[in-house]
């Protein structure tokens, strides 16, 4: 299997299964994955449990990132806090398997500490906060990653992988 050391990872829920997708790549700035997982459940995920999202969404991670060579960090379209003493998915994804976690979310969550980040011509920001490194650092990451538009080319191909299309 080809290397890679950072992982952009989604999941998508329908009502007969939930696919999680992971693309791996070597540096922040790469357009091309070289590593792609796609993992396909059957049956509908569990119920959506309000403060909880990562309940749901973190045993399909963790099956699809089961899959993926050794990783120093991995990218989730989720907040890695919500707020003080509020972990979010990444915190327990972080807890899960370690390594640095950073998320890069598309909708604001009142009460979390995120840097605003806005890519290309944009004027909607993306969320970015992260574990294991500092924050600011995450996002001047996320800033130098491949694509012209908000969301960075592999946040975007983890998310179109993980709904089936391509």
């Amino acid at each position: 299997m080809a290397g890679a050391r950072i992982a952009c990872v989604d999941v998508d829920y329908g009502d007969d299964g939930v696919t999680a997708a992971a693309v791996g790549f070597e540096a922040w700035t790469d357009a091309v994955a070289t590593v792609e997982v796609v993992v396909r459940s059957r049956g509908a995920a569990s119920p959506y449990q309000p403060g909880a999202f990562y309940a749901r969404e973190l045993p399909y991670l963790l099956g699809v990132l089961a899959r993926m060579p050794p990783l120093e960090l991995v990218i989730v379209d989720a907040y890695v806090a919500l707020g003080p003493d509020h972990p979010g998915l990444g915190w327990h994804l972080h807890a899960a398997r370690g390594g640095i976690v950073v998320g890069v979310a598309k909708t604001r969550y009142p009460g979390a500490d995120a840097v605003e980040l806005v890519r290309g011509e944009g004027t909607r920001p993306l969320y970015v906060t992260a574990i294991g490194m500092e924050v600011d650092a995450a996002a001047a990451q996320v800033a130098a990653m491949h694509g012209e538009f908000r969301v960075p080319t592999l946040v975007k191909l983890a998310d179109t992988l993980a709904r089936g299309r391509r």
